[in-house]
């Protein structure tokens, strides 16, 4: 079955439902989501010794220094596949602009006064950029600072910087996935958008009204 597509599925109220996400895009993202939480957490235990106790998620400190590397690449690759699925979604154009400056009609909710949103809002958008981002900073930082295999290859002052730049892109990662599961919560029925893989009629014409007249329009 094709995304963005028109079922025959119905919810318990009866209301049909628009494919929004793939099995493949669903597993991909919580194999990121579940990914990234280790990684933060783990992450914070090696930043600073108060949060020492959390090398016990992994199994303590030794095997948390092991892992940790190896849990960032497959975070990476599993977010490089909803990347290059995603990215031509994620293009920022004039509505997008305007729904920015219209910020205070998006926190007050009244999304009739905001231009016509696509599949995804300016908010997820940049979002999206902004992962992109990190997980390139990310991954060339991690590489220099993997002492097991690649830090000897370096000298100690691009180590230096490199965990800077580890620990810099990572804070800002942190702070971005927490706005974005807030903004999950927030509006109702996204989070079942990732789990089930549909939306109704009437979710998708209220909060991606211009996402809904192309499928409409198919």
């Amino acid at each position: 079955m094709k995304p963005d597509e028109l079922t025959d599925l119905r919810d318990m109220n009866g209301n049909r439902l628009i494919i929004r996400y793939t099995p493949n895009e669903r597993s991909s993202h919580w194999i990121t989501a579940i990914s990234f939480v280790l990684l933060a957490l783990s992450g914070l235990a090696m930043f600073h010794p108060a949060m020492s106790w959390l090398y016990a998620l992994l199994g303590g400190g030794q095997w948390t220094r092991i892992l940790h590397p190896f849990i960032g690449c497959v975070m990476f690759l599993s977010f490089l596949i909803l990347g290059l699925r995603f990215w031509h979604h994620n293009y920022l154009d004039s509505g997008d602009i305007q729904w920015m400056m219209q910020i205070q009609d998006v926190l007050a909710n009244r999304e009739e006064k905001l231009p016509e949103i696509g599949k995804y809002n300016a908010g997820q958008k940049l979002l999206f950029f902004t992962m992109v981002t990190c997980l390139i900073l990310l991954l060339a930082s991690g590489i220099v600072i993997w002492r097991r295999y690649f830090s000897y290859y370096f000298t100690i002052e691009i180590i230096r910087f490199a965990a800077v730049v580890h620990a810099t892109a990572a804070f800002v990662l942190i702070v971005g996935i927490v706005v974005h599961v807030y903004a999950a919560f927030w509006i109702k029925g996204a989070i079942g958008a990732m789990t089930r893989g549909t939306v109704t009629l009437g979710w998708a014409r209220k909060h991606h009204p211009r996402w809904f007249k192309e499928i409409i329009g198919k």
